[in-house]
């Protein structure tokens, strides 16, 4: 077989192969809406949307607002933290993106305004909130293995306990949770306030390496392994999250 065969036929090849297997075009606006009904994440994207519209409409009948200095600021320290450093990256980064310039840098004021409203409304009472509920802001590494019925999550628990399969195993075959299916269990270094009521109850004044459960919630039957306690302390990190919470707790009195 002379090598100007090959060719033709490598050629041919490829032919079929994109005749079968067309390329992906870029979705536009509409089919990307498309696709979040479909997925049923329209109604989790639509409230977030209308949580910003709330924020934009408070700050102006509060009078919050972003200096230019401060959007300059926040704009650079997003660009370091992202390795944006000239032009060629900005504008690739922005192409992956799919947004313009325009479309980051309002992205970048929303932050700001959104972080200025929580000062505005929660500044003066951070401090307080955070003594009255310290234990609310302990840090946790936590594991889990989620399942929907009782029958399997007891059968787990006792498997767990005669040590016959370790729960990074078990928790790749048998977790529901998406988070904990791929990571074999683990759920990442978490605040006790950002648990539902029945886990942070369950796991307080456990010790790491105590698997707990079966818990039951509305999301199934959960059985958990804690791995750290982290020591309690005034960050910044600490300072975000209680602002996310009152802000959380003052929503849902508005709505109420």
């Amino acid at each position: 077989m002379t090598n100007n065969t090959i060719q033709i036929q490598d050629q041919i090849q490829e032919t079929d192969i994109e005749s079968l297997f067309p390329k992906i075009s870029t979705a536009n606006d509409a089919e990307i809406v498309d696709y979040l009904r479909h997925s049923c994440q329209f109604a989790e994207i639509a409230n977030l949307a209308e949580e910003e519209i709330l924020i934009v409409k408070l700050c102006q009948h509060f009078g919050v607002e972003v200096t230019e200095t401060e959007w300059q600021e926040e704009g650079d320290a997003f660009r370091l933290q992202h390795k944006l450093f000239g032009v060629e990256e900005t504008t690739n980064w922005l192409k992956q993106q799919r947004i313009t310039l325009e479309d980051w840098s309002e992205g970048i004021r929303l932050k700001l305004l959104t972080k200025k409203l929580k000062e505005y409304l929660f500044g003066a009472n951070v401090d307080l909130h955070y003594i009255a509920n310290r234990d609310q802001y302990r840090r946790v590494a936590l594991s889990q293995i989620l399942v929907l019925d009782s029958e399997t999550a007891i059968t787990i628990e006792r498997s767990l306990k005669e040590n016959q399969n370790s729960f990074c195993a078990l928790a790749l075959e048998h977790s529901q949770g998406k988070q904990s299916h791929t990571n074999g269990g683990f759920l990442g270094i978490l605040y006790i306030s950002q648990l539902v009521p029945e886990i942070a109850e369950a796991i307080a004044n456990t010790a790491a390496g105590t698997i707990i459960g079966p818990i039951k919630t509305k999301l199934g039957y959960h059985l958990l392994r804690v791995e750290k306690w982290f020591p309690t302390e005034m960050s910044e990190s600490v300072r975000e999250e209680i602002f996310n919470t009152l802000w959380r707790l003052w929503l849902r009195e508005q709505q109420s």
